[in-house]
C-alpha cells in the first residue's frame, strides 16, 4: 500500500485494490483564515481527482473541500459515508454532484472489491460539526488507520480490524482558545502552555493504544498568512503556542522513547508492505529544512502567492448593512422556543458585538437564554460575549449558515470573553442553528439526562424522541393505521412491535399502553390530519 501526503488532514492511498482519497483540502479556509502548511498547491490534482474511492471525515472545511472536490474531483468516485446522525455530508456531496454513496455503519467492516473499510462515527454535540471519524483500511495486506483529527472514544472496534501497519493521526491545536480570548497574558500563556502538552500527550495515548508498527503525525496544524493572524503561527517553538508542528510533536514522540514516529510532511509518499517495513520517499532535504528551521521566510514568501486569495474571499463578504436583530429574530428565535435543555444548560446571555467597519456605529445583539429571545443588548448582564467584524456577521446571517463554529469561531477572527468556566453549551448552541441541528442536539441531550422520556401514541407507549434524529415526536410524529411517521425525514415505525418501515438499523421503544391510565401522564402524538 502506498500513502501520499496531500497536505494537512489529505490522504491519497493506492493499492491493487484501487485508490482512496481522504480529506483533501487545498483552498483557504474559515474566511480564508487557515491555509494548509506547508504548501500543497504544487501537488498535481489529476491522479488525486481520479481516485475510485473519496472519503471526507466530516464537514469542518479544512477537510471538506467544496472548490477544489467540484474542480477537480472524479463525480463518479465512490463515497464513503460515515454514520452520522444528520445528512449534511451526504448533502452537501451530492450538491456537488457526486452520486455513489456506500453509506457505512459505525465500527462496522465493508467489503469493496478488494478494500476492507471501517469508519467510526462520532456523533455527540461536541465533535465537529455535529460528527467527526476515522476510517481504517485493509488491501489484504496492509492495514492503516486514518484517525485524522477525531478523537475515538470506544476501545476495541479498531484493534479487532487487525494489526496496525500505519496510524495517521493529529497531534496539533485546532482551536480558538486561548488567543481570542481577553485573558491576562500569564493566563494565555499557562492555558496554551496546557493546551500544547495536553495535545501532544492524547496522541501518544492513542499511539500507545492501537500499536501501528509505523505513526506518522499529520492534520496539522493550518498556517496564518492574513495578517491578522501572523502570530499565531508557531515561528520559534514557543511553549504555550497551541499550533506545534511535525517536527516538535516527533521530538516529544522520541523524549517519551518512542522511536516509531515518520516526519510525514506534504509531498511525502510511504510504501508500507505486508511485513512491517516502510519505505518513505521524503520532499527534498532543503525544502524539509527550510520549513523547519526558516518558518517566517517560508511563510512570508507562501503569503505572498496566497495573499490575492484571501483578499478575494474577504472582499466577497457583504459590506452594507441589513437588519440583522429582525433577521435573527425570525431565524433563531423559533429555534430557542424549542431549545429546552440547550436554554437550561447555558442559563444566561450571549452578548454578539458586531464591530463597524463603515465608520458607522457597532451594534450589540444579545442571544437571551432565559427569555428566549434575540433582541438589542439593554445593559443585560452577560456570560459570554463575542465580537466580530459587520462582513463576518452579515455572511452568517444572511446565509443563514447553521454552523457557526465551522466558520466564525474556527477562522479565529473574532474576540471573545467569558464569565465563569468553559460551558459546552455556548458552542453547541451555535453549531445548531437549524431545525434538524437542534432537534438532534436537543435529543441528544435529552437521552443524555437518563431520564425516560415517552409519549403516547394510538394506545402505545413511545419514545419520545425519533430513533433517527431525535426529533421530538410531538412535535414532528403522526399516527396513521399503526404506523407512526416522524415529518422531519419521513421514517416510519410500526408501533406494534417497533420495526423501522424506512431503515433496517433503527427501532422505537414501544408498548401497549396500561389499561388502568398509567399512562395518561405522557403527552400525545397526535393522529395524522388525514385519517
Amino acid at each position: 500500500m502506498r500513502i501520499t501526503s496531500i497536505g494537512h488532514a489529505g490522504l491519497f492511498i493506492e493499492s491493487a485494490a484501487g485508490s482512496l482519497v481522504c480529506d483533501p483540502w487545498f483552498t483557504p479556509a474559515y474566511f480564508g483564515s487557515w491555509v494548509p502548511f506547508p504548501d500543497n498547491s504544487v501537488l498535481d490534482p489529476g491522479p488525486i481527482g481520479a481516485a475510485d474511492y473519496l472519503y471526507v471525515s466530516h464537514l469542518h472545511r479544512d477537510h471538506f473541500d467544496p472548490d477544489w472536490l467540484a474542480r477537480y474531483m472524479n463525480k463518479d468516485a465512490t463515497v464513503l459515508l460515515p454514520d452520522y446522525s444528520v445528512p449534511d455530508l451526504r448533502e452537501a456531496l451530492e450538491d456537488l454532484g457526486f452520486h455513489r454513496f456506500v453509506q457505512t455503519r459505525n465500527n462496522v467492516p465493508v467489503e469493496l472489491d478488494g478494500l476492507r473499510v471501517l469508519v467510526n462515527a462520532l456523533v455527540s454535540p461536541t465533535d465537529g460539526p455535529l460528527g467527526d471519524s476515522g476510517l481504517a483500511v485493509d488491501d489484504g495486506q496492509v492495514r492503516i488507520y486514518n484517525q485524522n483529527d477525531s478523537r475515538p472514544v470506544e476501545a476495541g472496534p479498531i484493534e479487532e480490524f487487525g494489526p496496525l501497519h500505519g496510524h495517521f493521526l493529529q497531534y496539533s491545536g485546532a482551536i480558538w482558545y486561548p488567543m481570542v480570548y481577553d485573558f491576562p497574558e500569564r493566563m494565555k500563556h499557562t492555558v496554551g502552555t496546557r493546551k500544547r502538552r495536553n495535545g501532544m500527550a492524547r496522541a501518544l495515548k492513542y499511539i500507545e493504544q492501537y500499536q501501528a508498527a509505523h505513526v506518522f503525525p499529520f492534520a496539522g496544524p493550518p498556517c496564518f498568512l492574513d495578517d491578522e493572524l501572523w502570530a499565531f503561527n508557531d515561528f520559534d517553538r514557543d511553549e504555550a503556542n497551541v499550533f506545534p508542528d511535525q517536527f516538535v510533536f516527533l521530538d516529544y514522540l522520541r523524549e517519551q522513547g518512542f522511536e516509531k514516529a515518520h516526519l510525514f510532511l506534504t509531498g511525502t509518499t510511504v510504501e508500507l508492505t505486508g511485513d512491517g517495513e516502510a519505505k518513505l520517499e521524503q520532499i527534498p532535504e532543503a525544502e524539509v529544512v527550510r520549513i523547519r528551521d526558516d518558518r517566517r521566510g517560508y511563510l512570508t514568501d507562501y503569503k505572498k502567492k496566497v495573499q490575492p486569495t484571501i483578499d478575494a474571499i474577504l472582499g466577497a463578504l457583504p459590506q452594507d448593512r441589513s437588519d440583522l436583530v429582525g433577521q435573527l429574530q425570525e431565524w433563531v428565535q423559533p429555534l430557542l422556543e424549542t431549545a429546552d435543555y440547550t436554554c437550561a444548560g447555558l442559563n444566561g446571555r450571549i452578548l454578539l458585538e458586531v464591530a463597524a467597519v463603515d465608520g458607522g456605529p457597532d451594534e450589540q445583539i444579545v442571544f437571551d437564554f432565559l427569555e428566549r429571545k434575540v433582541k438589542p443588548y439593554a445593559d443585560e448582564e452577560v456570560r459570554y460575549s463575542f465580537r466580530a467584524k459587520r462582513p463576518l456577521i452579515e455572511h452568517l446571517v444572511r446565509e443563514r449558515v447553521p454552523d457557526w463554529v465551522n466558520e466564525l469561531f474556527l477562522s479565529c477572527r473574532f474576540e471573545a470573553s467569558r464569565k465563569g468556566p468553559f460551558n459546552e453549551y455556548v458552542y453547541s448552541f451555535f453549531k445548531s442553528l437549524s431545525v434538524e441541528h437542534m432537534t438532534f442536539v436537543e435529543g441528544y441531550y435529552a437521552e443524555a439526562t437518563g431520564v425516560e422520556d415517552y409519549a403516547l401514541a394510538d394506545g402505545h407507549v413511545v419514545q419520545r424522541h425519533c430513533p433517527h434524529l431525535k426529533a421530538d415526536l410531538t412535535r414532528f410524529g403522526s399516527v396513521r393505521d399503526g404506523v407512526l411517521t416522524c415529518a422531519l425525514h419521513g421514517w416510519e415505525f410500526d408501533l406494534d412491535n417497533g420495526t423501522c418501515l424506512t431503515s433496517e438499523d433503527r427501532r422505537l421503544v414501544t408498548r401497549p399502553a396500561s389499561p388502568d391510565g398509567a399512562d395518561e401522564q405522557y403527552p400525545r402524538i397526535p393522529a395524522d390530519p388525514a385519517v
